[in-house]
């Protein structure tokens, strides 16, 4: 009997179009719209445009967002580190991590530098996203690390095999070579602000790409590298059965999230909860006295009430609960280097109490749960809860609100008739013949 890696790739290496259901072909397409969206928004960050000059090379795939074209391995990495900047792409909940970001910015790249069909890359995402996420689901990672740019290498170098049209025994060792690609992140970038974080996707896609050039130049890995690496060095559990049961049955990417909160998921909980307040009960910051926020424990980390910069801010509950009351908003706008240094907000996060609660620990991953409770400088006290997020597959948003939130972004880069051009493009994506010139 085969054994479930034998499974996987024969199941990768034999996906066609014609497999793929109406509704997971139509969700596959707002997923790649969304997180080009969040490549090009991140795209005029400064660093980002300094990284980009800096980096620019000769090539025919897309640096999203810069008018630059580039390597198919530049602008893997360019976009992949564009894509996490403002923390606006989607994940999927039960993988803890973000799998279209780690593996669209390299499948991209590679289909049009050969300039494949939508078709093809619809395919392939769907495969990559597939297969990072059963990874990240069957694996346990270490405590201290963080998830971005270590099963997503794989994802990504699935995703590019695929379109090269890898066969079962080439898919293995691509996937194999590729597990010892991954990084050891650190979760501390997230918690104090490192910025090197959000180069951690870029690479992720770098080395997809790597993978697939390793193999075919008669590279080897291990003969089993994901139950080696994702087994017992960054992780020290790694079920087999969960790489393959349901597979082709259902799709993580019908399971995903997507985020209108410009921040670290772990956050929304609190600020959905927030939000439900709110609405009954304007709060001005200077009449909040305390505010209790009781969550998860990988919400419950987030806990720094003093953020030193930009990305430390999105990994703060006390920052995130302070700007949405202070700005009336938690999108883009209220997470940036003014809010991080207005004094209102400042002198507001430091009245915000973050724990974790074991009972809703335990509702994990099926729900993330928030509770909080505002009490105000006349006595009141005001209470919200929240359990599902809002944006995730329990309670989604509308396609009317996803496309409105494709125009924002895409907004800091293009005039909006390109936009529009391009997000009419991606929904008819399976219709496209040669991708080289989707951003024509």
């Amino acid at each position: 009997m085969a054994d479930y890696l034998d499974k996987l790739c024969d199941f990768a290496a034999g996906l066609r179009y014609a497999q793929l259901g109406a509704p997971t072909i139509a969700q596959a397409k707002v997923v790649i719209a969304d997180t080009l969206a969040a490549v090009a928004a991140g795209a005029r960050e400064p660093e980002v445009i300094a990284l980009a000059q800096k980096m620019r090379d000769q090539g025919n795939s897309a640096v999203i967002g810069t008018g630059m074209r580039s390597s198919a391995s530049r602008a893997a990495f360019l976009n992949g580190v564009a894509g996490t900047w403002l923390e606006m792409d989607e994940g999927n909940r039960f993988s803890r991590g973000h799998p279209s970001v780690h593996v669209l910015p390299a499948a991209l790249a590679y289909a049009e530098e050969h300039r494949l069909a939508g078709r093809d890359l619809l395919v392939a995402v769907l495969l990559g996203y597939e297969v990072g996420a059963r990874i990240g689901i069957a694996s346990n990672l270490r405590p201290a690390m963080h998830p971005h740019g270590t099963w997503g290498t794989v994802g990504a170098a699935v995703a590019v095999a695929k379109l090269a049209g890898a066969d079962t025994a080439k898919m293995r060792e691509v996937i194999n070579v590729a597990s010892s690609l991954t990084l050891a992140t650190s979760k501390n970038t997230m918690l104090q602000g490192g910025t090197v974080r959000n180069v951690y996707a870029g690479v992720s896609n770098q080395m997809g790409l790597l993978a697939l050039e390793l193999v075919e130049c008669g590279f080897s890995g291990e003969r089993d590298g994901l139950a080696s690496v994702f087994g017992a060095v960054v992780s020290e559990s790694f079920d087999r059965t969960k790489m393959v049961e349901g597979l082709g049955e259902r799709w993580q990417i019908d399971m995903n999230y997507f985020k209108r909160h410009s921040c670290c998921r772990y956050n929304h909980g609190a600020l959905d909860a927030l939000d439900g307040i709110l609405a009954g009960t304007p709060v001005n910051a200077d009449d909040v006295e305390r505010i209790d926020v009781a969550s998860y424990r990988y919400a419950a980390e987030l806990d720094d009430q003093a953020p030193r910069n930009v990305l430390a801010a999105k990994f703060s509950v006390p920052f995130a609960v302070a700007t949405r009351i202070a700005t009336g908003s938690s999108g883009l706008a209220s997470f940036t280097w003014d809010c991080v240094r207005d004094q209102a907000i400042q002198g507001l996060a430091k009245r915000v109490f973050v724990r974790e609660d074991p009972a809703l620990t335990a509702m994990l991953p099926q729900l993330r749960p928030a509770r909080v409770k505002i009490r105000l400088r006349d006595g009141r006290e005001l209470e919200g809860a929240a359990d599902a997020n809002r944006g995730d597959d329990q309670d989604p948003y509308s396609r009317e609100e996803l496309t409105e939130k494709f125009f924002e972004l895409t907004g800091r880069a293009w005039p909006l008739a390109a936009a529009r051009n391009l997000h009419d493009k991606l929904h008819r994506l399976e219709k496209i013949l040669d991708l080289g010139s989707l951003f024509a």
